[in-house]
């Protein structure tokens, strides 16, 4: 008998959760995209986007998914030719990596493996040795989605500032925009990508770029008509928003769902909220594996995202509850991406837990509880009292 017949729950990273305030915004017919109150909501939401980046630079939509906006990115400020620094810590920022490579950008990878942040002073050493300064950019994520890795951005600012180094710092937000503290101005980020479908709740679909004055300044003449962040940020006409028809249902639902944003109190409460669901995660996997191999896949918690969590489980394991949790009890658990080695060739000893956007505390509880079903059903090996474990933390004991 399977007990997956109701509304099931989708707890992969991105896209994450709708609430239905946000599809019942989208559910209405199409709007005039000429005049009226599409335009006059744009033009208000986007002081309200960069708010919640906390930059008061520019920002430039974009239909796309987050590679979209990755290379939306790289077209505005990277030529052919042009050289720029990777930090890789799973698998997103070689990927954005890699998009550069195929616009003709030379690209030097550092790899900082998938269970530890980028080191700083490594940074640091990188870029005094460039002493033509021929790195035009330094990329990294700040939030690995595979590996569930949170990079210190303050940290690595502060490497390139030590190195005298005039490299541009973009960084992707694209899992942690809305769940970690990212604080673009203050932290010194030139460019930051995210997008719509996890931290900002909306179906996936739109693509943003942030930046500001020297980013502009360091914009590539090469850039085609549609990636052009110019008209964009800087419109005379709507369509050039969008560089042409805009998504006007996507719209709706993100309006919708910065306005949840603020309601909740703001960025800084919904940041609370995250911790709180990520430690809880935290403390269950930590009483499961005192009787298991189940471990986060980040030791250090200061190093851990709020949006996911990668864990480790073992013997192939992660692939087996992964499917009984949805088969038998309507939860659908992120697969592993990019943990594979030569004794687990397809990365099935890890799953991965997104609490990101709009979860709440009985959402993360009834999915651990679900977990712990799997478990038990599958026999696999773990140790008691994790339910107990979140749930102390999330009263706040």
């Amino acid at each position: 008998m399977s007990l997956n017949h109701g509304r099931t729950y989708l707890a992969i990273p991105g896209p994450s959760v709708s609430p239905e305030r946000v599809l019942n915004a989208m559910h209405v017919s199409a709007p005039n995209i000429y005049e009226g109150a599409l335009v006059d909501m744009v033009h208000a939401m986007v002081p309200d986007l960069k708010s919640v980046a906390r930059t008061t630079g520019h920002a430039a939509i974009y239909i796309a998914n987050g590679h979209g906006a990755w290379e939306a990115a790289a077209m505005n400020l990277l030529a052919p030719g042009d050289k720029a620094l990777v930090l890789s810590t799973g698998r997103f920022a070689a990927l954005w990596g890699m998009i550069c490579s195929r616009l003709g950008v030379e690209v030097e990878v550092i790899e900082f493996g998938r269970h530890a942040p980028v080191d700083p002073a490594v940074v640091e050493e990188t870029l005094r040795a460039d002493t033509d300064h021929r790195i035009k950019a330094v990329l990294c994520v700040h939030v690995d989605t595979a590996t569930s890795v949170l990079n210190d951005v303050p940290a690595i600012r502060a490497a390139i500032d030590a190195a005298g180094h005039p490299a541009l710092f973009m960084v992707d937000c694209i899992a942690s925009l809305g769940c970690d503290r990212f604080e673009m101005d203050a932290w010194g980020v030139d460019v930051m990508v995210a997008a719509s479908q996890k931290g900002l709740m909306t179906p996936p679909g739109l693509g943003f770029v942030f930046f500001n004055d020297k980013a502009r300044a360091a914009s590539v003449s090469s850039v085609s008509y549609y990636w052009d962040w110019g008209p964009r940020s800087a419109p005379d006409f709507f369509y050039q928003f969008f560089g042409g028809t805009a998504p006007t249902h996507r719209l709706l639902g993100l309006r919708e769902a910065l306005d949840m944003i603020g309601e909740e109190g703001g960025i800084e409460a919904v940041w609370i909220r995250h911790d709180s669901l990520a430690r809880a995660v935290w403390a269950a996997v930590a009483a499961w594996g005192q009787g298991g191999e189940m471990a986060m896949n980040i030791a250090d918690p200061a190093e851990r995202s709020r949006a996911v969590s990668a864990i480790r489980i073992g013997g192939g394991n992660g692939l087996r509850l992964r499917r009984w949790v949805e088969a038998n009890a309507g939860l659908t658990l992120g697969i592993s991406l990019g943990m594979n080695t030569e004794a687990d060739p397809n990365g099935d000893d890890y799953f991965r837990i997104g609490h990101m956007g709009h979860v709440n505390a009985h959402m993360v509880l009834g999915a651990l509880a679900t977990i712990e079903a799997g478990l038990a059903a599958l026999d696999i090996p773990h140790g008691p009292g994790a339910i107990d474990a979140a749930a102390r933390v999330i009263a706040g004991r």
